[in-house]
C-alpha cells in the first residue's frame, strides 16, 4: 500500500507556476500602471516615447549591441519568428532543428507554406539533434529553448564565427533568463509573456547588420502581407526599430513591458535574472535527485532549461501502466495541485509526453519553488493510492 505523507502545511505565496502568460515580478499591481498612454495614439509623441524607451530598455538589459536593429511586431514570438522566416529565408539552402512542438512547426510552415527544400534535423522529446551536422553554409532556423520539452541548446559553440548563412533563432524562454550570444545570433525573436511575465500579444525581433543587409539586397519569390514588410524601396523600414510599429500596440501591455525592465535592472540587470533562474532549477534538480518518482524529460544535465522545466513520471508500477492511463495519472496530480491553490496550470503541453512543465524564470520565488516540492510529492503519493496499486 503507498502510503501518502501528510498534506503539507507550507503552501507557496505564489501558485503561478504557468509557462506563459508567465507569473509577474513580486510585487507588481495594477496600480503601478497608472503612467500607461492610454486613450492616446500610439504615434503621438507619449507613445512613440514608451515604444523607443522599451527598445532601448531592452538592448539595455540584454546587453544587445548597439548596430543591432530591435523591433516590436504583433502577434508575440509566433508573429516575429513568421515575420523572420516570411522575409528572410529563400536566398540560400535551409537547414531547421526540432526537438519539440515549436520548432517542428516552423519546419511545417517552411516546408508546406514557402514550399522550400529543407534538411530538417529532428530529436525526440527530451533530446537534441545532432549539433554538429548543421550546415551553416545554409540558413539555420531553431530554438535555444525547447518550450514544451524543457530541452535547450547548452551554449553557442556550435555555431561558427564565419558563417555563411544566417542564424534565425526563436529565443522566446530563454531571453532574460539564458546568456545568448548576440555575434551568433543574425535574427532573434521572442515575447513579453515569458521570462518577465510580461503581457501577451507582442513579440520582439533581433535583426543583426548581416540579417539587415539580407532584406535589403534579397526579394522573396512570395508575396508579403503588410504585417510582415520590413523593407520598402529595398531599405530596411527603419521607423519599426524606433517605435513606430506596424499596428496598434496596446499601450497598457506597453507599460506593463516598461515595469518588468525596470524591475529587472533593480534587481541587477541580466546577470541577476539568469541567476535566479538558476537557482530555481537548482531546487528542481534538488528535487529529482530525492524523489524517486520523477526525473528531467531532458536526458542531458547540460541540456536542461532552466525556465520551462518538464518532468516525467518514472515510478515503475505508474510506467508499467498503459499510455492513456499514465497520461491521465499526470491529469490527475495536476488537478490536485490546482484544487488545493499551490501550483497552477503545470501540465506538460498537450503534444508533449505526459508529465509536469513548472515555470521556473526569473520572476518565480525560489522559495515558492521550495514550498512546492513537498507538495508534489504529497499529491504523487495520493494518485497514486487511488489507483489501488502499490
Amino acid at each position: 500500500m503507498t502510503i501518502i505523507p501528510e498534506r503539507p502545511d507550507i503552501r507557496p505565496a505564489n501558485p503561478q507556476f504557468s509557462s506563459g502568460p508567465c507569473t509577474k515580478p513580486k510585487g507588481w499591481s495594477l496600480a503601478a500602471l497608472s503612467g500607461a498612454a492610454l486613450g492616446r495614439s500610439h504615434r503621438a509623441a507619449v507613445g512613440k516615447a514608451k515604444l523607443k524607451d522599451a527598445i532601448e530598455l531592452t538592448r539595455e538589459v540584454l546587453g544587445i549591441p548597439d548596430d543591432y536593429k530591435i523591433g516590436i511586431v504583433p502577434a508575440s514570438d509566433t508573429g516575429a519568428v513568421e515575420m523572420a522566416l516570411w522575409s528572410l529565408l529563400g536566398a540560400r539552402g535551409v537547414d531547421m532543428l526540432a526537438w519539440e512542438s515549436f520548432g517542428a512547426g516552423w519546419i511545417t510552415d517552411v516546408t508546406k507554406q514557402l514550399k522550400l527544400n529543407v534538411t530538417a534535423h529532428k530529436a525526440d522529446y527530451g533530446l537534441l539533434p545532432d549539433l554538429s551536422a548543421v550546415n551553416f553554409d545554409n540558413d539555420v532556423v531553431f530554438t535555444w529553448n525547447g518550450t514544451t520539452s524543457g530541452v535547450r541548446v547548452p551554449n553557442g559553440d556550435f555555431i561558427p564565427a564565419d558563417r555563411a548563412g544566417l542564424t534565425i533563432c526563436d529565443a522566446t524562454s530563454a531571453a532574460f533568463a539564458m546568456e545568448l550570444p548576440w555575434d551568433k545570433l543574425d535574427a532573434t525573436t521572442f515575447s513579453w509573456q515569458k521570462v518577465l511575465g510580461g503581457e501577451a500579444a507582442h513579440g520582439m525581433l533581433i535583426l543583426s547588420p548581416r540579417a539587415v543587409e539580407r532584406l535589403e539586397t534579397y526579394t522573396p519569390a512570395w508575396p508579403l502581407p503588410k504585417i510582415f514588410r520590413l523593407t520598402k524601396g529595398g531599405k530596411l523600414i527603419d521607423g519599426i526599430f524606433s517605435g513606430a510599429t506596424i499596428n496598434t500596440p496596446s499601450m497598457l501591455a506597453v507599460e506593463d513591458y516598461l515595469l518588468a525592465l525596470d524591475w529587472a535592472k533593480s534587481i541587477g540587470g541580466l546577470n541577476s535574472l539568469i541567476a535566479r533562474a538558476d537557482a530555481n532549477l537548482d531546487v528542481l534538480k534538488t528535487f529529482v535527485t530525492d524523489a524517486a518518482w520523477a526525473d528531467f524529460l531532458a536526458m542531458d544535465a547540460d541540456t536542461i532549461s532552466s525556465t520551462s522545466v518538464c518532468l516525467k513520471i518514472v515510478d515503475p508500477t505508474i510506467t508499467a501502466l498503459d499510455d492513456t492511463v499514465q497520461a491521465a495519472f499526470a491529469k490527475a496530480i495536476v488537478k490536485r495541485l490546482d484544487v488545493e491553490g499551490v501550483a497552477y496550470d503545470i501540465g506538460s503541453y498537450r503534444d508533449a509526453p505526459a508529465g509536469l512543465r513548472i515555470w521556473a524564470g526569473s520572476t518565480v520565488e525560489t522559495a515558492d519553488l521550495a514550498a512546492l516540492i513537498p507538495w508534489l510529492n504529497w499529491a504523487f503519493a495520493a494518485e497514486k493510492a487511488a489507483l489501488n496499486i502499490t
